[in-house]
């Protein structure tokens, strides 16, 4: 099998980012809401309009992975909008990072993951943040092996449930300039 390609995306994906990530949301959380609330959430925040103005802000970044010509995963990042007293404008966020479940442990989200730290810290060390659902017990270990760990709690609202969610932080690693 073709090790999958990750790349960012243009404004031309933004078909593919909003199908992918609707997709990827369903795979991923759709069991947990009644129909017409994900219907809604899926339409509000993974359209194509969501898309587009995701990739046309320049304060934030999407990739894309391809394997075989098809996306089989993607992730999103920028400025920190989490809800916590410590979240400066300096700030980063991984928003969304998703893979079909086909492509998951077999080391590609790890490549993704490393190529959206790489691109928030690009200007140099800053603090890094990420919104988990409390259950992702998967993500959690995963986030908390690249340094992250929770700072709070907050509440997700999707139609008419609430998901409580984990608020990780990576802090920056300060360089020393003392001799």
């Amino acid at each position: 099998m073709q090790e999958p390609v990750i790349r960012r995306a243009e404004a031309s994906d933004a078909q593919t980012v909003a199908e992918l990530g609707a997709r990827t949301f369903v795979e991923t959380f759709g069991y947990l809401y009644p129909p017409q609330d994900l219907a809604d959430f899926l339409a509000q925040a993974y359209g194509l309009e969501s898309a587009k103005a995701d990739l046309a802000d320049p304060a934030k970044a999407t990739w894309l992975v391809e394997a075989g010509g098809q996306a089989v995963g993607y992730a999103l990042a920028g400025p920190c909008g989490l809800p916590h007293d410590e979240v400066t404008p300096a700030c980063g966020e991984l928003k969304r990072l998703y893979l079909l479940k086909d492509w998951q442990n077999g080391g590609t989200g790890r490549r993704l993951f490393t190529e959206v730290m790489e691109w928030l810290e690009r200007d140099g060390p800053r603090d890094l943040w990420i919104g988990v659902w409390s259950e992702n017990f998967g993500a959690q270990r995963f986030y908390a092996r690249q340094g992250f760990s929770k700072v709070g709690e907050y509440g997700f609202r999707v139609g008419s449930t609430t998901d409580h969610e984990f608020i990780l932080r990576r802090v920056a690693q300060r360089i020393s300039t003392d001799a």
